[in-house]
């Protein structure tokens, strides 16, 4: 059905995926403050948490404040999954390193606070560490990333950290043993629901389009206005029901796609978590 679905509305490449490029992407007011908020902390080397609900934009908010680092002085260390244990985390920073993850965790927690060091005193590199999920961490887990960020007398951080997760994290970080942890982070920034306004939300499909090829007009006012509301304002929501809007337009050979194509995707999602 996809390859009819392009051909029907004459796509250059499906719109709604995840691989849009940075350039391409739509802003809206809350992913500029998160990606400026997240730029100052890069430029600080400072530990931040950046949280909202699932599909909100923080992943999309991250690609946007990493575009444009120079490569040849910054390494960003993603890791979308963190229940990986005190030593999935390490290891992945001695890997992106360049270092063989010593085998104990004994070892490897020096051999990290080495590499780190060299990277920033003998190499002029900066290392940016996200974790995306955070909300999963164990507490293990979080004072063994609070460690990671001392360096020297407690001068300056050898990396940035940015935990990303649910709303669940920072209801977290205010609990009493957290509270170590919480006086580390220098950034809070929380996506807001919704994310995207209804004006905003034409904004983005729009966007989508453009990138696919078509810059005129394939969702009628109503089916955007019917597709934002259902969906919270979520960038992913949208993205899911649009799609299926098209299909559904395209399956009665229509132009664009109007109110009841968007209903009939709003009907389809709700029958699928029944």
């Amino acid at each position: 059905m996809i390859p009819n679905l392009q051909s029907h509305y004459g796509f250059t490449r499906m719109p709604f995926t995840k691989d849009i490029p940075v350039p391409a992407l739509f802003s809206s007011a809350a992913c500029k403050e998160a990606v400026a908020r997240l730029r100052w902390l890069i430029s600080a080397r400072g530990l931040g948490v950046l949280t909202g609900e699932v599909g909100s934009g923080k992943t999309v908010a991250l690609r946007a404040a990493a575009d444009g680092l120079d490569a040849s002085r910054n390494t960003l260390i993603y890791l979308p999954n963190p229940q990986v244990g005190v030593r999935g985390i390490h290891g992945a920073v001695a890997q992106a390193l360049g270092k063989a993850p010593c085998f104990y965790t004994a070892g490897l927690i020096p051999q990290v606070e080495a590499a780190l060091a060299a990277e920033t005193d003998e190499r002029g590199r900066h290392v940016i560490l996200a974790i995306d999920e955070s909300h999963l961490l164990t507490g293990e887990q979080l004072e063994s990333v609070r460690m990671m960020t001392s360096h020297g007398l407690d001068s300056s951080s050898p990396l940035t950290v940015l935990l990303i997760g649910q709303p669940t994290l920072r209801r977290r970080l205010r609990v009493g043993d957290m509270a170590a942890f919480d006086q580390r982070v220098q950034l809070k920034y929380a996506f807001p629901v919704p994310s995207l306004t209804p004006a905003e939300a034409d904004g983005y499909i729009r966007a989508h389009l453009a990138h696919a090829g078509r810059t005129d007009t394939l969702f009628s006012d109503d089916a955007v206005r019917v597709i934002h509301g259902h969906a919270r304002g979520m960038p992913r929501a949208i993205n899911r029901l649009a799609v299926t809007a098209l299909l559904a337009a395209c399956t009665e050979n229509k132009a664009i796609a109007d109110e009841k194509a968007a209903r009939t995707a709003i009907a389809e999602e709700t029958a699928a978590t029944d």
